[in-house]
C-alpha cells in the first residue's frame, strides 16, 4: 500500500527535550502525534530529508546505528547529551543512492552522518519509543527547487515499499523576523502555500514551487530556502497526488503563522 508524504515544520532545536518549549509547541507536538495514526499501515522504515543537512552531492546516512549531531547553541546542557536511538538501514540507504542516481542526479553514501535535530526532535515526538529504522539524506547546495523536485521524483518508488518520506523544515524560517515581525510576512507566505499546496491544480503546484520566490513575503520567509526545500521533495515524491494541511498555527515563535503537509490520500 501506497504511503503518502509529509512536509513538517519541525519547530525550533530540541524542544521536545525541554519541557517549557515543549507546552509552547502543544499544538506541533498534537500534529506529529497524529501522523502515525493517518498512516494506512506502520512503515519499515522513515527516509528523513531535513534542513540541517547540505552537501555536494546528495548524501545518504548509511551507518546502522547513527550517531547524534548537536546543530544548535545556546541550550541547555542536558540538550547536547540526548540520544535518539533509533535504528539505520543501510539496505535502504543503498537502495536511495541507487534511485538517485538512476535519475542521474549525485548520489553518494555517508557512514559518518548522525540524526541532527530537524530529524530527532520530530521523530522522538512521532516515535518515542525510538524503533522506526530511519535514514537521512542531505539537501544539495545550490537548493535548486526544481532539482529538489526532481530527487523526490526519484523516491517515489519507496512510497509503495513501506517507506515513509518526510521534508523535514519549517514554513517560515528568519531568524531576525520571529516574534511580532513575523506576524505579516509569515501570514501572507502562509496564504500562498496554502493556495498552492492545497487549492491549486497539481500541474500548477508543481511550477508555483519552481518559482516560490514569486511568492508573497517569500524573502521575508525564507531569507535562505533551506527550510524550504525539503517540501520540494515531499511534494515531488507525490507529485500529481492532493495535498491537504495537517498542522496549522498562528501563533507559534512569539507571532509565526506555521504550517505542515500531507501529499496523498489516506485510505486506512
Amino acid at each position: 500500500m501506497k504511503l503518502p508524504t509529509y512536509f513538517i515544520s519541525h519547530g525550533g532545536g530540541p524542544w521536545p527535550y525541554m519541557e517549557d518549549l515543549r507546552r509552547a509547541m502543544h499544538a506541533l507536538e498534537v500534529s506529529l502525534v497524529d501522523i502515525p495514526h493517518q498512516l494506512p499501515e506502520k512503515p519499515k522504515a522513515i527516509l528523513m530529508i531535513s534542513a540541517h543537512w547540505e552537501e555536494t552531492s546528495f548524501r545518504v546516512m548509511s551507518n546502522p546505528w547513527p550517531g547524534m549531531v548537536y546543530d544548535y547553541s545556546g541550550f541547555p546542557e542536558h540538550t547536547y547529551k540526548i540520544r535518539y536511538p533509533a535504528p539505520g538501514m543501510p539496505a535502504l540507504a543503498e537502495q536511495v543512492v541507487s534511485l538517485i542516481r538512476q535519475a542521474a542526479l549525485p548520489a553518494q553514501l555517508d557512514s559518518q552522518r548522525g540524526f541532527d535535530h530537524g530529524a530527532f526532535a520530530p521523530l522522538a515526538v512521532m516515535y518515542p519509543e525510538a524503533d522506526m529504522p530511519v535514514v537521512q539524506l542531505s539537501l544539495r547546495t545550490g537548493l535548486d527547487p526544481a532539482e529538489h523536485l526532481a530527487l523526490g521524483r526519484a523516491l517515489a518508488p519507496l512510497r509503495d515499499e513501506g517507506v515513509l518520506i518526510i521534508g523535514s523544515g519549517l514554513s517560515y524560517h528568519n531568524l531576525r523576523r520571529f516574534g511580532p515581525l513575523a506576524k505579516e510576512p509569515s501570514s501572507s507566505f502562509d496564504d500562498w502555500l496554502q493556495d498552492s499546496l492545497v487549492a491549486s491544480s497539481t500541474t500548477e503546484r508543481v511550477a508555483r514551487l519552481i518559482h516560490w520566490e514569486d511568492a508573497p513575503s517569500a524573502r521575508i520567509a525564507h531569507p535562505r530556502e533551506e527550510h524550504l526545500l525539503p517540501l520540494m521533495v515531499a511534494a515531488g515524491a507525490a507529485e500529481g497526488e492532493v495535498a491537504s494541511c495537517v498542522y496549522h498555527e498562528e501563533n507559534i515563535f512569539g507571532g509565526v503563522v506555521a504550517s505542515s503537509f500531507r501529499f496523498g490520500a489516506i485510505d486506512n
